[in-house]
């Protein structure tokens, strides 16, 4: 599906202290432990980048009921915006 994406579609979010802090807050706050700190970088990214939404099969660490609501308290306590989570088959018409 990626591929099929129109390059003028797809924006990159580098790695800066911006996302390095909202990542250790998550993993500070317990959202997701020490070990997910990669899945906590890219929900991190995801706000930090202003997405409209992020897009995941992973439902142990991101599209998890409890999970997307504590994203979304951390990042309203850090004074972002909520970021929309949801999984393939709710973004992808079949």
């Amino acid at each position: 599906v990626l591929h099929e994406l129109r390059p003028e579609t797809i924006e990159f979010v580098p790695f800066s202290e911006e996302v390095r802090r909202l990542r250790d807050a998550y993993l500070e706050f317990g959202v997701l432990p020490a070990s997910a700190g990669a899945d906590a970088e890219h929900v991190a990214s995801a706000t930090v980048g202003e997405s409209d939404l992020l897009v995941s099969w992973n439902f142990k660490h991101i599209v998890h009921f409890d999970k997307i609501a504590a994203f979304q308290a951390v990042n309203v306590l850090k004074g972002y915006k909520a970021v929309s989570i949801y999984s393939p088959r709710e973004v992808v018409e079949t």
